[in-house]
């Protein structure tokens, strides 16, 4: 049930949109054995002059930052970084320009149809 922003500067995505989401979404699938129903992918484009990145990245620089829940193995997350990466390939994003923030929550502190996830049944295993 992670929460994905997708961050970069304007311009060098154009009509492809959606392919980059759903690019990062096939990430969060083979990373973190989410269902394909489980989506929440959000991408924001910011004008050149309101993204400052660091010195030598290139203009396809993007930061993924995906809020989840805590559990998932240090195993889990090479296999998400490196099929984000992987996946970015197809848009020319070098692998030095990409970077990806885990912010990892109880599932307590998440409330999903008036309820708190940990109590729902998610039909997967949050700890992969």
């Amino acid at each position: 049930m992670p929460a994905t922003r997708i961050e970069t500067r304007r311009g060098w995505i154009g009509e492809r949109r959606l392919e980059l989401i759903e690019a990062v979404q096939r990430g969060l699938q083979t990373g973190l054995r989410i269902p394909d129903h489980d989506r929440c992918i959000r991408l924001i484009e910011y004008d050149a002059d309101a993204l400052i990145t660091p010195p030598g990245k290139g203009p396809f620089y993007l930061v993924i930052e995906i809020i989840l829940f805590a559990g998932r193995s240090l195993e889990a997350k090479r296999r998400l970084y490196s099929a984000l990466t992987e996946e970015l390939a197809a848009f020319d994003v070098p692998a030095q320009d990409i970077k990806i923030v885990l912010v990892e929550s109880d599932p307590a502190n998440w409330g999903i149809a008036g309820l708190p996830a940990s109590e729902i049944d998610l039909g997967y295993k949050i700890k992969v």
